[in-house]
């Protein structure tokens, strides 16, 4: 479907499963995820896609940044040219947002190498302009601390794009989720726990529809329901935990309407777990010499 307003690539697409236009379905979003690939979404805002899926005031809007054409392929899917896998994954996305009652899912199309250039305008410009069209309360995106390249990117962009607007046009909260690297060495402060109690069959089946990245040994679906219930059980130690699923998250809110930098932002929040780590040590450790 034709997007209300120019975005800087051709084949940037807005997908509303409801047929809505797209200047309603953007200006209804109330959550907003922005993640680097097809599947992303499913599992980094898994909490939003949940929490809007059957309620009448709140609705969920993906962003997809990257085109997703040089992702791993199932054997069947060796000898798709890019252009096809970008195709079949945008296929997959879309049916996805129809499976989750999203508001829209955009697919803006940047191939991975402007993701990463911090000096390539054009994605931070887009998101600039999807912030400005949603106006969201939550925004959810990558972890400063992701382990993929391209993911930690998206999350820069998405911080340039924040710091771009006026503070009265910012969303109110702004967090960073899991998927390559998990967050339960947070503590204190730092551990913000999303529930994800609620459909689990849905859950799953936004996690499946990505059939080209499922294949019998790599099984995003079930481990992203693994990890969700993991952290549920192992959150505290002595609680009775009655929580099913937990996505956990990091404040990115400091780094958007503050002066400071993503490394000073990670810096202080791994001090922190190093202190609680020496401090639990320090406790129940060997007695020192003199002691």
């Amino acid at each position: 479907m034709p997007t209300p307003f120019a975005l800087s690539r051709l084949d940037a697409e807005i997908f509303v499963p409801d047929g809505s236009s797209p200047d309603v379905a953007l200006a209804r979003t109330t959550h907003l995820g922005i993640g680097a690939h097809p599947d992303d979404l499913e599992i980094l805002a898994g909490s939003a896609i949940v929490e809007c899926h059957a309620a009448s005031d709140r609705f969920f809007t993906g962003i997809v940044v990257a085109d997703g054409g040089g992702g791993p392929r199932r054997p069947e899917h060796a000898a798709l040219a890019d252009d096809a896998m970008k195709e079949l994954r945008r296929a997959e996305q879309r049916r996805a947002a129809t499976l989750g009652r999203y508001s829209a899912v955009i697919l803006l199309g940047h191939p991975s190498s402007a993701v990463k250039d911090p000096r390539a305008r054009a994605v931070v410009d887009d998101l600039a302009a999807l912030l400005r069209a949603t106006a969201p309360r939550e925004l959810l995106t990558h972890a400063l601390t992701d382990r993929h390249d391209t993911h930690v990117a998206v999350a820069l962009r998405v911080v340039d794009a924040c710091r771009a607007l006026p503070a009265t046009e910012r969303p109110e909260r702004m967090l960073g989720t899991e998927v390559w690297r998990d967050l339960d060495w947070l503590t204190g402060v730092d551990r913000i726990e999303l529930p994800a109690d609620d459909a689990e069959s849905l859950q799953g089946a936004l996690l499946a529809a990505f059939e080209s990245q499922n294949d019998g040994t790599r099984r995003y679906d079930l481990g992203t329901l693994g990890r969700r219930r993991a952290h549920a059980t192992f959150a505290e130690s002595h609680k009775t935990e009655r929580r099913e699923r937990v996505v956990l998250a990091m404040d990115l809110a400091p780094l958007v309407n503050g002066s400071g930098s993503a490394e000073e932002l990670v810096r202080a929040a791994i001090g922190r777990f190093q202190a609680d780590v020496e401090a639990r040590l320090a406790r129940v450790g060997h007695p020192r010499a003199g002691d």
